[in-house]
Formats: structure tokens, C-alpha cells, sequence
């Protein structure tokens, strides 16, 4: 699948970048008829993927890279074949429970067969329910709560599930020594946030690191100023502080910290990804941030290049982060379920919900998030985390 994904994204860059960006002109029709013999006697109907997110509001930045990374992988693909194997369809659900659902409704009229999101964890609890009412197939790029899979069993994510982050991040910085006392800020109000937390406390109590501050939370009606929960963390003299929080969050602590000469080691996970973007963020602060999360638009291999020259090349030299990353592997994962001939467009939603649910219990799937990913009869999925820590605004794989 590696290589497969690797030929189709230079296949597709060899075509206009209209192609890349959905537009179907003239100019691409000779190359995208030389492209069709790879899918003969392929049926030329078309599966309607739907896709839920913030694209509006305080969220709108992971709402959009998803939006941007399954329009990419539904692009290539078309491109590639020569003609509409995947119609996407996005709706706004401006990261509110109740709106999602009312853009889920939304896609079903439109004839949804597949659901790829929502994209954060309380859209998709409430979506979740509706998808295991309707027997809709539903892959989450990036709603990593628990919860949300354990709703069905026609529930997939793409992303690390909360606990297992949670986890991992406890296990890490045990295992490399990297914090005596450690501090932990995070997002009382948020089941991303919560989540990792009750997690990491648990096995970092297992493990016997030493908490020193483990109350220091904030809420989403306050949390345009963290430095008070910075200070609680420098007070107790944390060398370490655990920021299990999204990037908009993590810069305004970062910004805190530096007000006040607090230079601990920040440890954060995949919702971090993204802080060197914020808009008028020293990006000097982030250094030596570690941060764990299945992608980096700076890793060297093929896979990770193509599909970030890709991208670039599609969203105006834009850098893809995680949730665009995660996004993209949706698409593809799915595709290879096409693919392998475990469904087919003329399927209804609930008929295309049966096989994808045993598809993906049963594939082994390679992307850009990482090699051998596989699901279990919960839909959560298995692949190897990595840790990175940023240097001169770059991400660089930690030891």
C-alpha cells in the first residue's frame, strides 16, 4: 500500500494542479485517459463520502486540514483513474454537537454512503449515536475520545485514542528520565483533554512519577490567559510539565512561561501539532517542545514527501499537520477496502457499513500516519507513536 500510495501521488503530480485541487480542465483530460486503464472494468459509479468539521469559528484550523487532507486524497484518486470514483461532500458543524448533527442530516439527504468525521470528540459523540442508528459507516480522522468508538461497532478512528496517548506519554517520560516533578495543565471542560489526563495520572502513579501539580485546569470560558496555572507549575518547581491541550492553548502557556522565565521541558501530544502556524506566535518559544503524534510534515521518506509536496502544491504552500495527515488516510483507507473489492459504489450506506466494518477489522493498512495500522473490534486503531521535539522550527524525531 506504501508503494501504492507513493505511485499514485506522482502519478497525480504529474497532471495539472487543477487536478489537485478538484478542478477537472482540459488541459487534464489527455493524462488523466491514460490514467483510466489502471481501472478497466472498474465501475465508473461513484461513492459519496461526507465529511463533518469546524470550518468555521475556534476550531476552523483542524477542521479545515481535514477538509484539505480528504479533498486531496479524493482528488489523486479520481485523477488517477480517470474518472469519479469518490464525490466528497463537507459540512460545517463549527465544532457544535447540535449543528453536527444537522450537517449530518444534511449529507444523508445529499445520499452519504460514508461518513469520514466528524473531526473533534463532542460533534462525534453526538453523530456517532445517529451513524449507529442508521447503520452509516463512520471513520474519524482526528475524535480521539474513547467514547466515541466504543458507540458502535461500525465506529473506525484514524487517530491514537485519549488513553492510549495518555499512556504512552507517561511511559515515555519515565522511560527517558525526562521530568523529577512534573506539572500538568489541561482543559477540564474538553473530553480530548480529560481524557489523556485521567490516563497519564493513572499510569503515572503506576509508574511513580512524581506529581507535583495535577489541578492546575483550565475551561473553554477561560482560557485566554493560562498564566496562572504557568505559575502554579513554576512554584512547585516542575521540570517538566504535561500538556495534553491543543496547539492555541499550548502557545498562550509557552507565551506565559517565557513572561516569566519559566523554561521547564513541555511535553504535549497530537493536538499540538500545529503550534509553528499559529498566527503571530514567536515560533522561538517552541523550542524543545516534544510532543507526541503519528506525523511529521518534516520526516524524510517518500510517503511523508509526496504527500506533503502534494498538499503544498494543492492549499497555496500551506503545511499539512496531523489532522490533515490522519484525513488523507481515511480516504485511502477506504479506497483499499475499494480496492480489495470489499465494496463497490452501487452498495447502499447500510450494505457499505456491514462490509467496510469487517474490511477494516481484518486489513492492515499503510499511510502517512504510519506502517501496519490495523483496527480492533472496537474500531481503534493500532500504530506505532513517535515522539518529536521541535528545534529551530522544525519537528525532529526524538531519540
Amino acid at each position: 500500500m506504501k508503494k501504492f500510495v507513493s505511485g499514485m501521488l506522482a502519478a497525480v503530480m504529474a497532471l495539472s494542479l487543477a487536478a489537485c485541487s478538484g478542478n477537472n480542465s482540459s488541459d487534464t483530460s489527455s493524462a488523466q485517459d491514460s490514467q483510466a486503464s489502471t481501472s478497466e472494468g472498474a465501475s465508473q459509479a461513484t461513492i459519496k463520502l461526507g465529511g463533518i468539521g469546524p470550518t468555521t469559528g475556534g476550531n476552523a484550523q483542524y477542521g479545515n486540514a481535514v477538509k484539505n487532507g480528504e479533498q486531496l486524497a479524493v482528488d489523486e484518486i479520481n485523477a488517477a483513474a480517470g474518472y469519479t470514483v469518490f464525490e466528497l461532500k463537507f459540512e460545517d458543524d463549527e465544532s457544535d454537537p447540535e449543528t453536527a448533527l444537522n450537517a449530518y442530516n444534511a449529507l444523508k439527504d445529499w445520499g452519504m454512503q460514508v461518513l469520514v468525521g466528524p473531526v473533534t470528540s463532542d460533534p462525534s459523540l453526538n453523530v456517532a449515536s445517529e451513524c449507529v442508528n442508521d447503520n452509516m459507516f463512520m471513520l474519524t480522522p482526528s475524535a480521539s475520545a474513547e467514547d466515541v468508538a466504543l458507540t458502535g461497532s461500525n465506529i473506525f478512528q484514524m487517530c491514537f485514542t485519549d488513553p492510549n496517548q495518555g499512556v504512552v506519554s507517561a511511559n515515555y517520560i519515565a522511560d527517558n528520565n525526562l521530568g523529577t516533578k512534573i506539572g500538568i495543565i489541561y482543559d477540564s471542560s474538553d473530553p480530548y483533554s480529560t481524557g489523556i489526563y485521567t490516563a497519564f495520572m493513572a499510569q503515572a502513579q503506576e509508574l511513580g512519577l512524581n506529581i507535583v501539580v495535577s489541578d492546575a485546569s483550565f475551561t473553554a470560558d477561560n482560557k485566554s490567559d493560562l498564566s496562572t496555572q504557568v505559575t502554579k507549575c513554576q512554584e512547585a518547581g516542575a521540570d517538566l510539565v504535561f500538556l495534553p491541550i491543543y496547539y492555541n492553548e499550548a502557545s498562550q502557556v509557552l507565551i506565559a512561561a517565557d513572561r516569566i522565565g519559566y523554561e521547564p521541558t513541555f511535553f504535549g501530544c497530537d493536538g499540538m501539532d500545529g503550534i509553528l502556524g499559529v498566527e503571530g506566535f514567536d515560533t522561538s518559544l517552541a523550542d524543545g517542545l516534544m510532543m507526541l503524534c503519528p506525523f511529521s510534515a518534516f520526516g524524510d521518506d517518500e510517503t511523508t514527501t509526496t504527500f506533503v509536496s502534494a498538499y503544498k502544491a494543492a492549499y497555496n504552500d500551506e503545511t499539512p499537520n496531523q489532522f490533515a495527515a490522519d484525513a488523507y488516510d481515511c480516504v485511502y483507507a477506504i479506497y483499499q477496502a475499494l480496492q480489495d473489492g470489499a465494496i463497490s459504489p452501487d452498495m447502499s450506506s447500510s450494505e457499505m457499513c456491514d462490509a467496510l466494518t469487517t474490511a477494516f477489522t481484518s486489513m492492515t493498512f499503510n499511510g502517512t500516519t504510519g506502517e501496519g495500522q490495523t483496527w480492533d473490534e472496537n474500531g481503534m486503531i493500532s500504530k506505532e507513536p513517535k515522539v518529536y521535539i521541535i528545534e529551530s522550527g522544525a519537528y525532529v524525531l526524538a531519540d
